[in-house]
């Protein structure tokens, strides 16, 4: 069985994804149902509410016009995650956030304000992610939420690993001051 006519599939592929290689919009759109909340979450914890909508579909068209090149050799959610991590990535880049949002800047926690903390609120760990700079919350996602280690997260963001660790730690280090108020 191949997908293209010229690449062959390997392992057990999910018959929706075959179908929706081959066109088929309604094969498509079950996988879209299937896997549209966790792609939304990713990118609404990566990129924060105001973009995660759009940035969701933009992840659905390029899996429409990419999967011709799945070849089943891991899970479709797998390869789906991978993808929507790059669109994510590709998307930060594009508005050149890379050089705002990896300094290695110690006073750089100085300039990030926290609101006062308030009995009469519960803790709120997603609103806490949004507060944090936008690198620094690319990176804590990437790691503690999607369990990526600083190697990959470094090749992904062409960056040293190093930097990935700084900006986990102050990614951190804002967290608890957020949640701790």
């Amino acid at each position: 069985m191949t997908l293209s006519g010229e690449t062959p599939i390997r392992g057990g592929i999910d018959s929706d994804v075959a179908l929706a290689a081959r066109g088929d919009s309604s094969a498509f759109e079950r996988l879209y149902r299937t896997h549209v909340a966790r792609i939304h979450s990713l990118t609404r914890r990566m990129l924060g509410r105001d973009q995660a909508d759009e940035v969701t579909q933009d992840i659905f068209v390029r899996t429409w016009q990419k999967l011709g090149q799945f070849r089943g050799d891991s899970q479709f959610s797998t390869w789906l995650h991978r993808l929507a991590v790059n669109v994510v990535i590709e998307r930060r880049r594009s508005f050149a956030l890379q050089r705002e949002r990896l300094t290695d800047d110690p006073a750089a926690l100085d300039l990030v304000t926290v609101a006062p903390g308030r009995a009469d609120l519960t803790v709120d760990f997603e609103h806490a992610m949004e507060q944090l700079p936008p690198g620094a919350r690319e990176i804590f996602v990437l790691h503690d939420v999607e369990g990526y280690k600083h190697r990959e997260i470094a090749a992904m963001l062409e960056i040293t690993a190093g930097t990935s660790k700084r900006q986990l730690h102050r990614a951190r280090m804002l967290m608890r001051k957020h949640l701790n108020g």
